[in-house]
């Protein structure tokens, strides 16, 4: 089976460096009208962990990796992340056809764990897209000014709600346009108003 990488995802908003901050500006990517132009897109949590695949294989997990990076299941530096899967696995997260899967790991390894997850968990995109999905989407216009106000003041962790009922603000949003299977994010910390550290991409 062909291993593949989880493509990099790009913002909507075309970015540019700013008073040196590497910001978005209210100006559209081409390549990505369709996140404010197809009624279907989705607009799920971006949870704040890493990027990791499993292969099914015979109806069976027989390999995992993060990115191209195949972890092994003994010896590995990585246990948390064969941990995460194996949580995944007990909760039914792995009941998929023969095939490759992407999802994020996160927990108390893994960025400081903003979540506060107290286990290492394994989440299907399918899973995310969901249990994570913001219902408010496009239900307001979906304009730049909007949209940084939404992420400024009212945006919060569904995952976190979900499990604890705090409030805390996500990482981002993952726009996934179901027809297409194409995807965009957009990060908390890509707006000018954002204060703290930023990410470097």
């Amino acid at each position: 089976m062909m291993i593949n990488d989880m493509p990099k995802l790009h913002s909507p908003f075309v970015r540019k460096m700013i008073d040196k901050r590497y910001v978005v500006t209210p100006e559209i990517d081409e390549d990505f009208k369709w996140v404010f132009e197809d009624d279907e897109v989705i607009a799920t949590e971006k949870l704040d962990g890493t990027n990791v695949s499993i292969i099914i294989e015979n109806g069976k997990v027989t390999r995992v990796f993060n990115r191209k990076n195949e972890i092994q299941i003994f010896g590995s530096k990585q246990r948390f992340i064969i941990e995460g899967v194996m949580n995944a696995f007990d909760r039914g997260y792995c009941n998929f056809t023969d095939g490759q899967y992407f999802g994020e790991v996160i927990g108390p390894k893994l960025q400081k764990n903003p979540l506060g997850s107290k286990e290492h968990l394994w989440i299907p995109f399918e899973k995310v897209r969901k249990s994570y999905s913001y219902k408010s989407w496009g239900k307001y216009p979906k304009d730049f000014d909007n949209i940084s106000t939404w992420f400024k003041d009212d945006l919060f962790s569904l995952f976190v709600r979900q499990r604890s009922g705090k409030v805390i603000k996500p990482e981002g949003i993952v726009f996934y346009q179901p027809s297409t299977g194409k995807m965009a994010k957009l990060r908390v910390d890509m707006f000018d108003w954002f204060e703290g550290k930023r990410h470097r991409k």
